[in-house]
């Protein structure tokens, strides 16, 4: 058991979630005879414009918006907490105006990190995760990115290790993250042999800690690597972030 609610259907997306937050899921898998699609912009643009890029390449194949499961944004700078929660309220809004909400949960997965180089001047859109119909071989799915934030943690008492970038309190922060990654793999039904793309996102170094911390726990799908993006996580005070994704097709648009 993964310790999370249960995966909820999107019938019309073709689709199930893990409940998680208000701003988003916490991942999210294809239904039977769909499977999940991941597409990078070439050249990232402004998160709003982006969701008329996501409706123009959905409508293209002929796919709702219900079938936007996942968003990866990137954004100028760690928000404070109030200043997440600000600009989760824009983003909320736009995601019931397209009336994606079920029940009023958000059930579209979601990372959030900071370049440290070349940080966009305001959020913007770097990829995002819809489904098609026809399944692959193997479950596809998207976890959504998580830092180092204690499960009911509030504030800055929540961050594991809070303050600490030592090599030490780096592993502890990693093996934390790689916990909340794998309960949610459980929750979505799939395992690390599933996993195709392992993203880390952090300012520190991750030589000391990778091998013990991340791959070795991650099993077979280590053999893949990682992707390191040097960034830091959207809310001030976290230094560590994750997310993963097994999908069988990759787009560059």
């Amino acid at each position: 058991m993964s310790g999370l609610p249960p995966a909820r259907d999107v019938p019309a997306g073709g689709y199930r979630f893990l409940p998680g937050i208000a701003p988003f899921s916490s991942g999210v898998v294809a239904a039977a005879g769909h499977q999940i699609v991941h597409a990078t912009l070439r050249a990232p643009i402004p998160w709003r414009e982006g969701f008329t890029l996501v409706e123009r390449h959905l409508g293209e194949l002929n796919r709702p918006r219900a079938a936007l499961c996942a968003i990866e944004l990137r954004s100028p700078a760690p928000f404070s907490f109030g200043g997440f929660d600000e600009f989760n309220a824009g983003y909320q809004d736009l995601l019931a105006d397209w009336r994606l909400l079920v029940d009023g949960e958000n059930p579209i997965a979601r990372t959030n990190v900071a370049p440290v180089v070349s940080p966009p001047p305001a959020p913007v859109l770097y990829a995002f995760s819809y489904t098609v119909p026809g399944a692959a071989p193997r479950p596809t799915f998207v976890v959504a990115g998580a830092g180092e934030m204690r499960a009911r943690g509030v504030g800055v008492q929540g961050i594991v290790r809070h303050g600490e970038t030592s090599p030490d309190a780096m592993r502890e922060k990693a093996a934390h993250v790689m916990g909340i990654m794998g309960a949610r793999l459980r929750g979505l039904d799939v395992d690390w042999p599933d996993v195709t793309t392992i993203d880390v996102y952090t300012a520190q170094p991750i030589e000391p800690f990778l091998i013990d911390a991340v791959l070795r726990p991650a099993g077979a799908s280590a053999v893949h690597g990682v992707r390191w993006f040097p960034s830091r996580p959207p809310i001030a005070g976290l230094e560590y972030e994750m997310d993963l994704r097994g999908v069988a097709r990759e787009l560059s648009l």
